[in-house]
């Protein structure tokens, strides 16, 4: 039986029930600290009373203040601040006004002068809702840069997968060149059968390629099928001199990666490694844990580079444009730094050697 999580929501998430949430706590929270110090001097119950109306009026005002802020907001920077300080003096003065004549009308044997007694209103009141704009115009800043950065978030995220869409598309051209090249030569053969059954494979191939997204990722078992499609369109050409051999250990069978990684690898592989040899060549995929990453490599019994060495640079092909810096820029992508990408030639072959991040397929995890 599953169990519905409950994801926190952010507390701006909703800005307008944020608003009159600190809205309404702010004023009590006012109304609460002036009111407990009214009776701790030792003043009557019926002093709450001022109290009470000068938090009400506080509060309606600034709500006209919010306003008045949302609209100055939007205006140039010299507007904004001169309008607004303007309006936390107007706005004082009102409430001190009639914190004033509420404190006379309810002492009026009182002895306190009354412009002393506004004056003294009118710094309280300032006081307060000088603080209650600056709080409001910190949290709309505060809010603008999380927006800005979630946008920039959201840009980068958009720019890297279009980079990601635009390295994928480059494949699907290519190998449907090099493949319709091959039907054709068929057809100009008169092998009319191996066409069609070519043709059937191919557009199984592509069936099953189309329904993954560009950007999307899939599990090593499922690109391990999809190499298997591709090997048997050019098992047609071929036959027994290309001899493809999977070794897929059991814990990394699904781990996670770009979808198509591994296609234009064993494709280079057939051309440089089976096309020139007259008794073909052995082309292998394994993918083993390696610590925390899953290491895979493609290697095949071609006439490699002969010399050896480590290559990380090289492109595979020079003439396709889709070797192996497409492969590199695709793992950088898709996982930056935390990828490691290696070639090595040797007079038995070439192999490409990939390491990347041991990131599990979820459905696999919840079947374990």
């Amino acid at each position: 039986m599953s169990v519905t999580r409950i994801q926190p929501q952010p507390f701006f998430a909703d800005k307008n029930r944020a608003f009159w949430n600190l809205q309404s706590l702010g004023w009590a929270g006012a109304f609460l600290l002036r009111g407990s110090s009214t009776i701790a001097n030792g003043q009557p119950l019926s002093s709450l009373i001022p109290v009470l109306i000068s938090t009400v009026t506080g509060y309606s005002v600034t709500l006209l203040m919010a306003v008045a802020f949302r609209f100055l907001l939007k205006q140039r920077p010299i507007v904004t601040w001169g309008v607004s300080i303007l309006t936390v003096v107007l706005a004082a003065g009102l409430v001190a006004f009639i914190d004033a004549w509420v404190f006379s009308t309810q002492n009026r044997s009182g002895d306190t002068a009354g412009l002393q007694l506004f004056l003294g209103a009118f710094y309280l009141s300032v006081t307060l809702i000088g603080a209650w704009s600056a709080l409001y115009y910190a949290i709309n800043f505060y809010l603008t840069v999380e927006e800005q950065a979630d946008q920039l978030l959201r840009l980068e995220t958009q720019a890297s997968s279009a980079q990601l869409a635009m390295l994928r598309y480059q494949l699907n051209p290519h190998f449907l060149f090099n493949t319709l090249n091959s039907i054709s030569t068929l057809v100009l053969l008169k092998q009319t059968d191996r066409a069609n059954a070519m043709l059937s494979r191919l557009s199984s191939f592509l069936r099953y390629t189309l329904i993954n997204e560009p950007t999307a990722q899939v599990t090593i078992e499922q690109e391990v099928e999809t190499l298997k499609l591709y090997l048997e369109i050019e098992k047609m050409r071929f036959e027994d001199r290309l001899r493809p051999a999977f070794t897929i250990d059991p814990a990394v069978a699904h781990a996670r990666l770009p979808s198509l990684l591994l296609q234009p690898l064993v494709e280079n592989a057939i051309k440089y490694a089976v096309t020139p040899k007259e008794e073909g060549a052995d082309i292998s995929v394994t993918a083993q844990p390696a610590g925390e990453n899953v290491r895979i490599i493609v290697s095949d019994t071609g006439p490699g580079l002969n010399d050896g060495a480590i290559k990380p640079h090289i492109p595979m092909s020079e003439g396709t444009g889709v070797g192996l810096p497409n492969i590199r820029d695709r793992l950088i992508q898709a996982f930056g730094e935390r990828q490691r990408f290696e070639t090595r030639s040797t007079p038995g072959g070439f192999s490409v050697i990939i390491e990347i991040p041991l990131n599990m397929d979820e459905t696999s995890k919840v079947a374990a």
